[in-house]
């Protein structure tokens, strides 16, 4: 990995599976890229998906890599350091026990889809708002200009934009859900479309074992819209 990380734009926390694991790997030959390697990677053909489509439906999420968001992307603020952050990450991951999440279902979620745990989502939450509370220091708050993009690409909540100023993300705490995405917006996807790729996902990833959640994975933006690498990884106590 040729980046210098002290000049990154922006950091982010995601709950990733182990690189080279069954679920690394499936998730990365879908979106068509693995982000530890920095590799494009050659996506499973399903009958009905070309792969000029494919690629396109899933190039959105194929650019931060495979995972779950626990911490938004964000910049670290002024004085903070990669050690401090790496530091933190350690200290944290270390105060959680790895457990095995319930059966990741394909779900429509809004306009995309993604993977999503069928119960036991507690113990996920837990790890998720610990990211975001207890990083929070280590994060530059938003700009104004920042704050009102985020405004206009979305549609929020007066508690979702509340969220927003207050953590630098509308959708973490009491609006957070867990999920691995497996595409982009579908919008402009025809029924037919969309439910190829509800099956095709389906039959892909039902045949792996239970996911392990086990550790925290710090991923980084080299340069502002460059595509997300992972960087390191960091598990759970046993």
């Amino acid at each position: 990995m040729n980046i210098d990380l002290a000049q990154a734009h922006r950091f982010a926390v995601y709950f990733a599976p182990p690189p080279g694991s069954a679920w690394w790997e499936a998730g990365s030959h879908w979106l068509g890229r693995d982000a530890a390697s920095e590799t494009p990677l050659e996506q499973p053909a399903f009958d009905g998906l070309g792969p000029e489509l494919q690629r396109r439906l899933t190039a959105e999420p194929a650019r931060y890599g495979w995972h779950a968001t626990l911490k938004a992307p964000f910049v670290l603020s002024e004085g903070v350091g990669l050690e401090d952050l790496r530091g933190a990450l350690q200290a944290l991951a270390a105060s959680f026990t790895a457990f095995d999440m319930s059966a990741l279902q394909v779900r429509q979620l809004g306009d995309f889809l993604a993977l999503c745990p069928e119960g036991g989502k507690d113990a996920i939450n837990a790890v998720a708002s610990a990211c975001v509370t207890q990083l929070d220091r280590l994060a530059a708050p938003l700009s104004s200009d920042e704050l009102e993009r985020r405004r206009r690409k979305s549609s929020l909540s007066t508690q979702e934009d509340a969220l927003l100023v207050r953590w630098g993300y509308p959708y973490v705490l009491e609006r957070y859900r867990f999920h691995l995405s497996l595409t982009g917006n579908l919008q402009g996807a025809d029924a037919q479309t969309v439910q190829g790729l509800e099956h095709a996902a389906k039959a892909w990833f039902g045949a792996l074992p239970r996911c392990l959640f086990d550790g925290l994975s710090l991923f980084v933006e080299p340069t502002k819209g460059a595509d997300f690498v992972f960087v390191e990884r960091w598990a759970f106590s046993q």
